[in-house]
């Protein structure tokens, strides 16, 4: 019989190696009843690599696996489960045709004789994701829903298989500031049910909310384990790099006199209900807004990504209302997706061959024959060291980078062309701590070099502490519009539930 003092997991001494890799170096990691454990490290550290072992996505090398004090070694996920180690990855495992109910109960169908009981499956969802407090059509079908959305469905599914074992990855990456409470009310619940919680999260400033111990990783080696009373985000972060962090968000130079660069007026769209905003060079705006408020809508409507119904759009003095995207691009706008994988890269082609096709439109790649391969290279390696992406990477496939990699190769893309406006949205999600702090910087480089840059974030201290100008979005509407001293937690949450428009 198991005691209270035995760890629900205790991986001892693993090593998981891969062609030319050691993704894993004799690490040691233990989980016990009732604890939420954080792993953390920067990408590639060895988090996911750990987490897939525990979970059944491919066995470890060497060393030891032991689940209620027995030897284990899962052929598979679905093994993995079976034993009650349930995991959410950032990579989602719904079935995008099929609905929420469907993949909540995907594999466990409640059944009347032959037949799947398809109200009882509804009824029972619907009451789950009430009991969790997420707000979602259990009809819907997977692929209809945001990201967010999706974030929660995965959630809801992992919980409702009652596992021993809950692993969480990046589970608030694309969560809003109430939707991260919700979780952390069902995190703590789970704990007093005996659950043992592994969760990777690259946002520190979570850990001393839900965290026991923290086991921090780097280059796949196990560089300490420590209780969460008994450290600082400091020293987590000297840990994880092996070097002091001060400041993670830079003081930004503001524009003396920033001029309009980017107009927009009575924007109405699907989700959008009449949005004035403003984009002004050497300046970084900030748009923050819970899921669902329309940040991100307003402005993927406003670069032709999706239909405006009225309203007018304004660049550089032109009005491009409903002009497709590539005329915005070639007018001087760039355009960083939330979704990296599915919008951003071409996960197939090299890093430098994503970087390249931003360089497609440059005069100094042209010859009278076509474009110099030669002179595109010397560009992109040259876009490759400002982002911090060594030759090494450069060559690889982007599905084989790490996240954080990944999300450099799509910043380079924007060095590619001779932008005027730069719009990020999200465009740290699922990034370390080392990685954020080198694209802030990036950041401060491109809006005090006089460009207009706009970060669109579900990250509030990023959207804050970035921001010259912070717009809040609330119901399709622009609720407040806050600047200097007044862009504080206490203003922007209070416009979260702003109804009534925009602030005075």
């Amino acid at each position: 019989m198991q005691s209270a003092t035995t760890p629900l997991v205790e991986m001892t001494h693993v090593c998981r190696t891969f062609p030319g890799v050691t993704a894993l170096d004799d690490v040691n990691f233990q989980l016990m009843p009732g604890e939420v454990h954080v792993l953390f490290g920067e990408n590639g550290a060895g988090k996911s690599t750990l987490i897939s072992i525990l979970s059944g996505v491919y066995p470890q090398s060497s060393g030891t696996v032991r689940l209620n004090g027995e030897d284990v070694a899962f052929a598979s996920v679905a093994e993995a489960k079976a034993k009650g180690v349930s995991a959410v990855f950032q990579e989602f495992s719904l079935v995008p045709t099929l609905s929420v109910a469907k993949n909540i109960f995907l594999g466990a169908e409640p059944m009347i004789g032959p037949f799947i009981d398809r109200r009882r499956m509804e009824r029972e969802a619907k009451k789950l994701f009430s009991d969790l407090g997420f707000h979602i059509d259990v009809r819907a079908s997977v692929v209809s829903l945001s990201r967010a959305e999706q974030q929660m469905t995965e959630i809801a599914k992992a919980i409702h298989s009652n596992a021993r074992v809950l692993i969480l990855d990046e589970p608030t990456a694309s969560l809003t500031e109430r939707e991260t409470e919700t979780l952390f009310r069902i995190i703590r619940e789970a704990k007093v049910r005996g659950v043992g919680i592994v969760y990777i999260s690259h946002r520190i400033q979570e850990f001393s909310i839900i965290a026991d111990r923290v086991t921090v990783l780097r280059d796949g080696k196990l560089i300490g384990t420590v209780g969460m009373q008994y450290t600082t985000p400091e020293k987590l972060v000297e840990m994880m790099t092996g070097r002091a962090i001060g400041q993670i968000y830079p003081a930004i130079t503001r524009a003396a006199e920033p001029e309009t660069l980017l107009s927009i007026r009575g924007l109405h769209a699907t989700g959008v209900d009449g949005v004035d905003i403003d984009i002004r060079a050497g300046e970084v705006l900030g748009v923050a807004g819970l899921v669902g408020s329309g940040k991100s809508r307003s402005f993927r409507a406003a670069l032709g990504l999706s239909p405006v119904r009225s309203g007018n759009v304004v660049v550089n003095g032109k009005d491009m209302t409903g002009s497709p995207t590539r005329r915005l691009l070639r007018e001087g706008v760039f355009y960083l997706p939330p979704d990296r994988k599915n919008e951003g890269l071409m996960l197939s082609a090299t890093a430098r061959n994503n970087i390249n096709l931003g360089l497609l439109f440059r005069d100094e790649i042209s010859t009278p024959t076509g474009i110099s391969s030669r002179r595109q290279n010397l560009l992109s390696s040259e876009i490759g060291r400002k982002v911090d992406l060594t030759d090494a990477f450069m060559a690889r496939p982007v599905a084989n980078l790490s996240g954080g990699n990944q999300q450099k190769a799509l910043f380079g893309k924007g060095f590619g062309g001779d932008y005027k406006i730069y719009i990020f949205d999200e465009p740290t999600v699922g990034v370390d701590m080392g990685t954020r702090a080198a694209l802030y910087r990036l950041i401060k480089e491109l809006a005090e070099a006089g460009k207009a840059v706009v970060v669109i974030s579900s990250d509030l201290p990023e959207a804050m502490n970035l921001a010259h100008r912070l717009v809040v979005f609330a119901n399709g509407r622009i609720s407040a519009e806050l600047s200097g001293a007044d862009i504080n937690e206490n203003n922007v949450l209070q416009a979260f539930f702003n109804t009534e428009g925009e602030a005075a």
